[in-house]
């Protein structure tokens, strides 16, 4: 165990041992594997309550995914960490705990510590950084919040899960060296320093052995070397075989019922193949984690008095506009001009993108989009909108203007059971069905419900999914056959492409029915019952030239035009890697057509992850705006009108898939070597002598600071700056250790520490920064242990990786 164990410790160590004595092994092996999607089974003979999970990580979805309980949505995890701020991770994670416990959920499942290695990685948007000591901070800052409102996390994906390409399957082939200073290393970091009551194993497999089985990873660096004590659980379906996994260190197979743990597990202990103490190891890490969050018999709980109650809205529009990274600001574009006009273009300022895809969503009960927001923020007659282009080329959820629920009926066709669908997607996984539904009687779901259109004109419906469908739209049957996968993958249903079925003519606010019925069926051998597929919608394709014309002319007659790009869940999303960095349809030509038309162009930019901006250079101002949550526009109208200044600095290097120098996702043979060693990121465009559009820790305000001195003392730094320009502001003072002599196998320079100051004009402010043991050591492969790299340092402060202001001379 980290730490100094208090009495209160050994007190739930007592009940967790008292508990352990009182179970016979089927009662143990049973412990052990979910009892459904995301629970485990009460043991009422020893007081033990059934321990409820849920994803997050920006919101708490619970274990229904539904609408009829909202839940606040953060903005996404890039963002938070483009804040630079651990407090402010903290106080998300109080949030979210808050959000946990209102609805019954004892373990978050998250955050997501895994490095963005390759800019391609689809699922960037769910992690934080390129760099493992700023991921491995904000983590540690989101991990102590969450567990101080008594919710447990589980730390994920451990270890070296970047990439979505063969996810379940891929071989990733990591040196030790590298594993250790990159990909551990923000784990360890969290072990250290917020004590994870939790940790998930990733679906991958390292240097041969998949990680649910990792023996050496989980019980020799996790739990040995490191002395974590929480629980550790598979990622979902990720356990594959029983003998395995219990001696690999696993002490939960998710999800349930059918799982290598209960009865196969007891089987083994029966048989021979695996000793009772390996099991009950297992069983002592879960009745930890139910005794830390307080539902165990007999075992007081950690938190006994719960922080502050956290306004959710206001808490996710200030991380919003705190995670804003402004990297262009020419003119003093921004802020605008009080009482000036806007043209606010794009289709993703009307429909705001405010979360990434796949298993991190969750319903907020409100979203304010940038229109919504700057229509509240400016004066009336102020503001014109365009749509300018659709970043939807594809289609996506049908959503917009529907209003539908899930009927469920029989074999016979007798309706068992109704459920609300705040959209297209139907996603039940495991026990999660409405009320009065079961496995066993199921056999249909139909989706009905209306559609009012917006636009008048050829509408394109379809289908994403697997099995028999029926789409009915206007009383016209438009498809009724069978859809099959491409491709063999347990999550085509959540993950593939919709196909277009029907495209009838409709009426603008003229309201018509639709129906898409789906015959469920459970394969034999599929450890989850899953019901999931999606009713598809695409509004009328316009002529992209006519839009872009009406955007020119919206942006021509004002003083300044404001253009939103976006990615969409087809570009970043769980389940799929990108193949480019390139905005979806023709928002490059739209940027480009305002830009001529107005030399007063601000870009705000709508995505989780990098993306290319060939038309940087050609507009006023960029801002970056990740996927800002439920509150995103409110928080962009905050910042675009000056009531506050955008506080981000980038996580991750924004640059060109042509100069990127580490981009290989796709394994071959079911490998993929990560050659360039420890060579990501920052450390990689250095290496490579290549220029990114905009480097790491690169971020504006509207004020202008001056970097006077740097002191060194022992190991700690001083740094004094001045706000030098007009109006209050915040800094984020960023500390590189560059050693004299780095030689080629060691990067050039490192983050090392980091701290954020306030000052008002003309004010001066002091950071003083402990630089950590770590940061002057590597790891060698020949004695496997870290050695300390004595010798010459630079220490070179400043405003990002390229930005670097004053320096000092350490030796060591």
């Amino acid at each position: 165990m980290t730490g100094t164990r208090t009495q209160a410790d050994e007190a739930r160590e007592a009940a967790v041992e008292a508990a352990l004595a009182a179970l016979d092994l089927d009662a143990k092996a049973r412990l052990l594997s979910g009892q459904d999607t995301w629970t485990l089974p009460a043991l009422p003979e020893i007081g033990l309550k059934s321990l409820v999970m849920s994803d997050g990580p920006i919101g708490v979805r619970g274990v229904h995914w539904t609408a009829d309980d909202p839940s606040v949505a953060l903005p996404s995890p890039t963002a938070l960490a483009a804040t630079w701020d651990p407090d402010l991770a903290r106080r998300a994670g109080t949030l979210l705990a808050q959000e946990a416990l209102r609805k019954g959920v004892h373990v978050l499942l998250a955050p997501t510590v895994n490095l963005h290695r390759s800019p391609l990685g689809g699922r960037h948007f769910e992690a934080y950084s390129e760099d493992p000591y700023l991921t491995g901070t904000i983590g540690a800052g989101y991990v102590n919040g969450v567990q101080s409102g008594g919710v447990g996390t589980t730390v994920k994906h451990f270890v070296a899960n970047d990439a979505e390409t063969e996810r379940f399957t891929v071989n990733n082939l990591v040196s030790e060296r590298a594993l250790r200073e990159l990909y551990l290393a923000p784990f360890e970091i969290i072990v250290e320093n917020a004590h994870p009551w939790g940790i998930m194993t990733a679906y991958n497999t390292v240097n041969g052995t998949t990680m649910s089985e990792h023996r050496y990873l989980v019980n020799e660096v996790l739990r040995g070397e490191w002395g974590f004590d929480g629980c550790n659980v598979s990622d979902w379906m990720a356990a594959r075989s029983t003998v395995g996994a219990i001696e690999g260190g696993l002490d939960v197979a998710m999800p349930g019922p059918q799982t290598v743990y209960g009865e196969p597990l007891a089987q083994a202990v029966r048989d021979g193949k695996v000793t009772e103490a390996k099991v009950d190891d297992a069983v002592r890490n879960v009745l930890r984690l139910a005794a830390r969050v307080g539902i165990l018999d007999g075992a007081e709980p950690v938190v006994t008095e719960y922080p502050e109650s956290v306004d959710g809205p206001e808490l996710a529009r200030e991380i919003a506009r705190r995670s804003f990274v402004l990297v262009r600001n020419q003119g003093g574009a921004l802020p605008l001009r009080p009482n000036g006009t806007v043209a606010l273009i794009g289709a993703a300022a009307r429909d705001a993108r405010v979360l990434g895809g796949g298993s991190a969503t969750v319903f907020p009960d409100r979203i304010v989009s940038p229109l919504d927001g700057l229509t509240a923020a400016l004066p009336d007659g102020t503001l014109a909108y365009a749509v300018g282009a659709d970043p939807n080329t594809e289609l996506g959820i049908a959503d917009k203007g529907f209003e539908l629920r899930a009927v469920c009926r029989d074999a016979d066709g007798t309706v068992i059971g109704t459920g609300s669908a705040p959209n297209g997607h139907i996603q039940w996984m495991g026990g999660d069905l409405p009320e009065g539904v079961t496995h066993e009687a199921l056999r249909t779901v139909e989706l009905t419900g209306t559609f009012t259109p917006r636009d008048t004109g050829p509408h394109t419906f379809g289908i994403k999914g697997i099995g028999a469908f029926k789409l009915t739209i206007d009383g016209t049957a438009y498809y009724d056959d069978v859809q099959r996968p491409a491709k063999e993958d347990p999550f085509a249903a959540f993950f593939g492409a919709p196909v277009p079925r029907a495209q009838p003519e409709l009426t603008a606010g003229a309201p018509v029915e639709v129906s898409l019925t789906h015959v469920v069926e459970f394969p034999e051998g599929v450890p989850l019952r899953v019901v999931g597929f999606t009713l598809a919608h695409q509004e009328p394709q316009r002529d992209p030239d006519e839009l872009i014309a009406e955007a020119v002319e919206a942006a021509r007659n004002a003083d300044t035009a404001v253009v939103v790009v976006a990615t969409t869940d087809r570009v970043e999303s769980e389940g799929f890697d990108r193949t480019d960095l390139t905005l979806p349809g023709r928002q490059d030509d739209l940027v480009r057509a305002v830009a001529a038309a107005n030399p007063d162009t601000v870009v705000v930019v709508n995505s989780g992850s990098p993306v290319e901006l060939p038309w940087r250079e050609d507009v006023a101002a960029v801002l970056l705006g990740w996927f800002p949550g439920q509150e995103a526009g409110a928080a962009l109208a905050d910042v675009l009108t000056g009531a506050h200044e955008p506080g981000g600095r980038l996580p991750t290097t924004w640059g060109s898939l042509t100069d990127a120098p580490v981009t290989r996702v796709v394994p071959s043979a079911g490998e993929l070597p990560y050659d360039e060693g420890v060579f990501i990121g920052y450390r990689a465009w250095e290496k490579e002598g290549r220029v990114p559009s905009y480097p790491f820790g690169h971020g504006l305000g509207y004020t202008e600071w001056t970097y006077e001195s740097v002191k060194v003392e022992g190991t700690t730094v001083t740094v004094r700056l001045r706000n030098s320009g007009e109006r209050a502001g915040r800094e984020v003072v960023q500390i590189y250790l560059a050693p004299a002599e780095p030689g080629t196998d060691r990067p050039a320079r490192g983050l090392a520490g980091f701290a954020g100051v306030a000052a008002g004009p003309g004010e001066t402010a002091e950071a003083v920064i402990e630089l950590p043991r770590r940061a002057f050591e590597m790891w060698d492969e020949q004695t496997n242990s870290w050695t300390f790299v004595k010798g010459s340092y630079e220490i070179q402060v400043g405003r990002s990786i390229a930005d670097r202001r004053v320096t000092a001379t350490i030796n060591v």
